[in-house]
């Protein structure tokens, strides 16, 4: 890869990662707003709130099928261009959903504005990083990921009211200005990039059949699998199992998104220091603290602290995950970029599953922290495997140091 120190000096990086980190922000608020307005979505398009449920594994699906496509066949493309290009359709995806008044028309609304939205943070994360300086492309990368944090803190609960207020048509509006203000934010402040001219679909799809590629996107799709068992179920485990009225249920929500900004900051931190550590200390951490919200349910606000280091230790393991595959996909930087946002929807699905078959079982609102727990372990366990087996790749050839970030991640 070329030396980072060979990058020009770019006086505007500050603000080209702030406009990505917009986007991020954009993106995070219409990925969770949903859940929150589930009965006036059922009511606008005359459907069940179970069948309107869908409507957010539509956009869970678009977010799957979206990460690859856009890798495969927008890799050689200019960065700039593709970014904006990603915007637009988010907005359109969003406005779409403000303005159809059919249930199967709002799941095609939603199956679109998911498909930009994880080849956006992969191609804003090689961006940032090739524009930082060494050693701070990992904070870059977080900076990007922030965005999607700060979202659950302020976006979703403003969009949520908004929704409530005016109709959840009015949510999706905001949302797509949103989208139309990161749009023109990238078009002046990010510069403009070429894409990988030596770039091909057999190449980036290649990177799919890497041992590391795999395992990485293995210890996301399980490892962060934990966090959502315990966070689909929170209220009823705060109210039938903690004894705490429904009201205190927003101060747990707002300890998440807290523990998600928080841990996002830190993760470049330590990314600088080492990535691959990075990634045991965020998925141990996120697996004790998984078993401690189990063990501790009853006790109620005790809990809080919890929550929030579940969320702190959770992003740590996304953004260091994200630099991971950037560094092992090699030449094939697009889909490492874009893969790890769908280990994470992959991870969504997975946990929200499988805590609901144990609740199901009747084994209490408790039994998901185990799950959260066991997940951890087993993408842990992944963890181990990719570094047994990057120990012995350094062996055999000169490599890079174990866990350290990469040279310039283009």
């Amino acid at each position: 890869m070329p030396d980072p120190a060979a990058a020009p000096h770019r006086p505007h990086t500050a603000l080209a990662v702030g406009a990505l980190a917009m986007g991020g922000f954009a993106i995070g608020t219409t990925e969770f707003v949903s859940m929150g307005l589930l009965p006036q979505m059922a009511r606008g398009v005359g459907a069940t709130i179970p069948a309107t449920g869908h409507a957010i594994s539509a956009y869970a699906l678009g977010v799957v099928v979206g990460a690859p496509l856009v890798a495969f066949l927008g890799s050689g493309w200019p960065r700039r261009a593709l970014l904006v290009g990603l915007m637009a359709l988010f907005a359109v995806g969003n406005v779409a959903t403000a303005l159809v008044s059919s249930y199967d028309a709002l799941l095609v609304a939603r199956f679109v504005s998911g498909l930009p939205h994880g080849a956006f943070f992969g191609v804003a994360s090689l961006v940032a990083a090739g524009l930082a300086r060494p050693g701070r492309q990992g904070r870059a990368v977080a900076m990007v990921m922030l965005g999607l944090s700060v979202a659950n803190v302020l976006g979703v609960p403003a969009a949520t009211w908004l929704g409530q207020e005016l109709g959840y048509r009015a949510a999706y509006w905001l949302v797509g200005a949103l989208g139309l203000v990161t749009l023109a934010l990238v078009l002046a402040f990010v510069p403009s990039l070429p894409g990988d001219s030596d770039a091909h679909w057999r190449r980036e799809l290649g990177a799919l059949a890497k041992p590391q590629v795999l395992l990485t996107v293995l210890t996301g799709a399980v490892g962060f699998g934990g966090m959502f068992a315990v966070y689909t179920y929170i209220v009823p485990t705060l109210t039938e199992v903690g004894g705490l009225p429904e009201s205190a249920a927003p101060v747990f929500l707002l300890a998440f998104g807290l523990g998600m900004v928080v841990g996002t900051w830190l993760a470049g931190e330590l990314a600088a220091w080492s990535v691959f550590r990075s990634l045991f200390i965020g998925g141990g951490g996120q697996g004790l603290l998984l078993l401690a919200f189990s063990l501790l349910a009853p006790t109620g606000w005790w809990t809080l602290p919890v929550v929030f280091g579940i969320t702190a230790t959770g992003s740590i393991l996304v953004v260091n995950l994200q630099l991971r595959l950037m560094e092992v996909a090699g030449d094939a930087q697009t889909i490492g970029a874009t893969m790890n946002h769908v280990a994470l929807n992959i991870a969504n699905a997975l946990g929200a599953w499988l805590g609901g078959l144990v609740v199901a079982a009747g084994w209490g609102y408790r039994a998901p922290g185990l799950v959260g727990f066991g997940l951890s372990v087993l993408g842990l366990s992944v963890l181990v495997l990719s570094a047994r087996l990057h120990l012995s790749e350094r062996d055999e050839r000169p490599a890079a140091p174990l866990g350290e970030p990469p040279s310039r991640p283009r």
